[in-house]
């Protein structure tokens, strides 16, 4: 029998969801969606990284819910979203404003959150009218917008060619990564983590990248190879906040840095020191206190100019 694609226990455990329903992208990939907490609660929706899941956000849910309504899906090909046809920035978009639309009111806020391939996908869809009618405010972490391979700091060595080429390789093969062992926790936790995570966030990063099909996790290393979303960064207009780990090999900090330099309207980079790349699950309280101060400041904000506007 194989192991759940998540820990079952503990706080990295993902909590039952209130209700769950499909959401429909453009191209019809269908995506699967979480709601936890009250229906009239300040929302958050929250968009997963590369080789991820919603399991991934189980920290936040779990203290969020109390006072917020939390949204979280699964990206196409992810947990219990099926995999489609389409791998790009453009069906990122896509499927965050199919979720966006088919949780919101119209005209309803929320904070939009997302994790490395989860940021990238709030940028490429920051031009979008869906995104702005609903946005009051993002948070980015662990992401960048161009030169991932180039700047990972995954393989040793000095940067150049050599180096990006057998990144590129790594990062890109299609071998399957297998049962979560020993070995592929020490792996997992060298490439993606901090030298002090503690043993239960190596295992629960562990057991949801290794739940990742290994078709899914190679046709978006892909895209992720070759994204430049530079010029979106310029068009996510609303408060945003950064977050980045000082020893995140995947992503690291300079991108963070150039984030905070290039968005429009950045409210704060928060540099995690000795934190790697899963910083929802390697440092869960400073994620979730970003994200309650971000509703707390912006959709309140929000909140209160629409009914002015009304009276």
């Amino acid at each position: 029998m194989s192991r759940p694609a998540h820990v079952t226990s503990g706080p990295y455990a993902p909590p039952a969801a209130r209700r769950e329903l499909v959401a429909v992208s453009a191209d019809g990939a269908r995506l699967h969606v979480e709601v936890h907490g009250d229906e009239g609660a300040p929302p958050v929706v929250l968009a997963h990284g590369w080789t991820c899941s919603t399991a991934f956000w189980a920290a936040q849910i779990r203290a969020l819910a109390a006072t917020h309504r939390v949204v979280a899906y699964d990206q196409r090909g992810h947990g219990r979203s099926p995999a489609a046809r389409e791998h790009s920035t453009t069906a990122l978009a896509d499927d965050l404003v199919a979720v966006l639309g088919a949780t919101l009111a119209p005209g309803e806020r929320a904070v939009v959150a997302g994790h490395s391939m989860g940021g990238m996908t709030i940028m490429a869809a920051a031009a979008r009218p869906e995104f702005t009618e609903h946005a009051a405010a993002a948070l980015l972490c662990s992401t960048g917008s161009s030169a991932l391979v180039a700047q990972a700091r995954v393989v040793p060595g000095r940067a150049g060619r050599a180096r990006t080429r057998i990144t590129g390789a790594v990062l890109g093969s299609r071998a399957p990564l297998g049962p979560v062992t020993p070995l592929a926790r020490k792996v997992l936790k060298y490439a993606t983590m901090g030298p002090g995570s503690a043993p239960d966030k190596v295992e629960a990063c562990a057991r949801i990248v290794h739940a990742c099909p290994t078709g899914v996790r190679h046709a978006w290393s892909a895209v992720l190879a070759g994204l430049d979303l530079d010029a979106d960064v310029a068009r996510l207009t609303v408060p945003t906040a950064v977050i980045g780990g000082t020893a995140d090999r995947l992503t690291p900090i300079g991108h963070a840095r150039r984030l905070a330099a290039a968005l429009p309207h950045c409210v704060g980079l928060t540099e995690l020191t000795g934190v790697g790349h899963m910083t929802p699950i390697e440092a869960p309280e400073a994620v979730t206190r970003a994200l309650g101060e971000l509703t707390a400041r912006h959709l309140a904000t929000t909140e209160k100019d629409e009914k002015e506007m009304t009276t």
